[in-house]
């Protein structure tokens, strides 16, 4: 039997397949941004991840993998120099060709500033003035370095926003999925552009993924609802966003951030509010020493639990995003429930 039809049968299915060299190279920092991208570029392509699941995003060091990937990006989606200032020089140098967006300076954002001191007095009645929305898409301007509104000389609690080096707004806007919806539109326009041939694709998976993620908060909302009102610690300062979609409020957080760890001092006020306010619950992250936690809840009744902002645990792709935000909410109703 002659093998001629088949080959000829294998050709024209791989001429009328689409190029893979037509598909844009996406580099992408965090693997929570990564599984937005993915969702865009699912069925299409798949992005690359710069930082792998467990490092800190705020100090990790590029392998020879990772600046490739990002040597080689036609798009580069990342959260901006307040989450991982260390990556904008390797941009700038790595991947000058490329269209690089930053999420943080996205139109239509929602921006948090930091929240200061152990317990969160510094904000905590300014209302509106906390928020703030980004209209730069190309750049850095709507941080500004000189806000005397935020007080620094809060050594006594730890060593103030270093790793956060580049501005006054609080980094973590993903735990916000209002954001994520709001950036899904704007990965698929910028795919879109680099590949018109796909757009159709591209915004349909963005339609899907802002449905799934209405869904989710839905979802979120009915499980939060019977412990919308009970007070919990958190590690370090991380959960605001969240916090702020879903009508949450954390009662402090054990350290200013996840590059040092707190003073004594610090470690005390956080005690002494578990115990005034009667607390029931003091959570923890992958990463940090267990033994920490331990000190703050000695000799109280409270709870723990981990949460994992960064989706440490999960596999890389479309389905860690959901997967992350139900995991913070179902480790939140697990340590607040009563019983």
């Amino acid at each position: 039997m002659s093998r001629k039809p088949l080959s000829l049968a294998v050709a024209s299915i791989l001429m009328a397949a689409p190029a893979l060299a037509d598909v844009p190279r996406v580099a992408v920092d965090i693997a929570p941004v990564h599984s937005l991208v993915a969702r865009v570029m699912d069925g299409v392509g798949e992005p690359a991840l710069i930082v792998p699941p467990g490092a800190s995003p705020h100090s990790h060091s590029l392998r020879p993998s990772e600046a490739a990937a990002l040597q080689e990006a036609d798009l580069v989606v990342w959260m901006g120099a307040d989450l991982t200032p260390w990556l904008e020089s390797a941009i700038r140098t790595l991947a000058g060709d490329a269209q690089v967006i930053s999420l943080l300076a996205a139109e239509g954002t929602e921006l948090l500033q930091f929240r200061q001191g152990a317990l969160f007095e510094a904000h905590e009645h300014e209302g509106d003035d906390d928020h703030d929305h980004a209209h730069d898409d190309h750049g850095h301007d709507d941080h500004d370095h000189g806000h005397d509104d935020h007080d620094h000389g809060h050594d006594d609690h730890d060593h103030g926003h270093d790793d956060h080096a580049h501005g006054d707004h609080d980094p973590h806007a993903w735990l916000s999925p209002e954001n994520a919806a709001l950036w899904l539109n704007g990965i698929a326009s910028a795919l879109s552009a680099a590949d018109p041939e796909n757009a159709g694709a591209y915004f349909a998976n963005a339609a899907a993924g802002r449905e799934e993620l209405a869904a989710l908060s839905d979802e979120i909302e009915a499980m939060l609802a019977p412990v919308r009102d009970r007070r919990f610690i958190v590690f370090h300062d991380a959960y605001q966003y969240f916090e702020h979609d879903f009508d949450l409020s954390a009662a402090g957080a054990i350290s200013l951030s996840d590059a040092s760890d707190p003073s004594p001092a610090r470690i005390a006020e956080i005690q002494a509010r578990v115990a005034e306010e009667g607390v029931t619950c003091v959570l923890s992250e992958p990463q940090f020493d267990p033994g920490i936690v331990a000190a703050v809840m000695d000799g109280t009744t409270a709870r723990t639990a981990v949460l994992d902002p960064l989706g440490s645990s999960l596999a890389p792709g479309p389905a860690l995003y959901p997967q992350m935000l139900r995991g913070l909410a179902n480790a939140l109703v697990g340590c607040l429930s009563e019983g």
